[in-house]
């Protein structure tokens, strides 16, 4: 009987732990309200210019996000983008983060019209990558939940430019 509780209770660890979230090295952070909901363990931008301060003074690239609470495109790429502990990882790692539900005066963040959800990347020398781009020839910046991979694969290269680049 004890052997049965035993096995039991050690498949409900292996379970649990394969849907576990990523908690970052420091242990688990209180959730922000400038997440909303895109990844309550990082810690974000509160503005687009202290994102470009903590992207130059700590040399990681600035991901940008633009989204409205209410269409349904950026609540699909969001619930996607937020249960994937890789991109989870390496944006709390790597990158520092922003998501904007309003546009910015900067109208380099726009280089192909305003539309959500967008996602721009910028290097620490405050230039924005119009270079790393998403599928789309008419909206270049905008991503799908089915485009995880591609978006994993942009902010590896965002991360590999700077490292080259700079």
């Amino acid at each position: 009987m004890i052997k049965a509780v035993l096995s039991m209770l050690l498949v409900l660890v292996v379970v649990s732990s394969t849907f576990a979230k990523y908690i970052p090295k420091s242990g688990k952070r209180v959730p922000q309200t400038l997440s909303r909901g895109w990844g309550d363990q990082l810690i974000w931008a509160q503005t687009y210019e202290e994102g470009l301060y903590w992207s130059r003074s700590r040399n990681k690239p600035l991901m940008v996000i633009f989204h409205l609470p209410d269409c349904p495109h950026s609540q699909a790429l969001k619930k996607v983008f937020s249960e994937d502990n890789e991109i989870q990882k390496s944006l709390d790692e790597e990158f520092i983060v922003l998501n904007l539900m309003y546009e910015t005066t900067d109208k380099h963040l726009s280089p192909d019209g305003q539309y959500v959800p967008r996602i721009l990347f910028v290097d620490p020398t405050m230039t924005v990558r119009a270079d790393i781009t998403g599928r789309y020839a008419n909206r270049m910046y905008a991503y799908e939940p089915s485009d995880i991979k591609l978006l994993t694969t942009n902010m590896a290269k965002a991360k590999k430019l700077l490292k080259s680049e700079l």
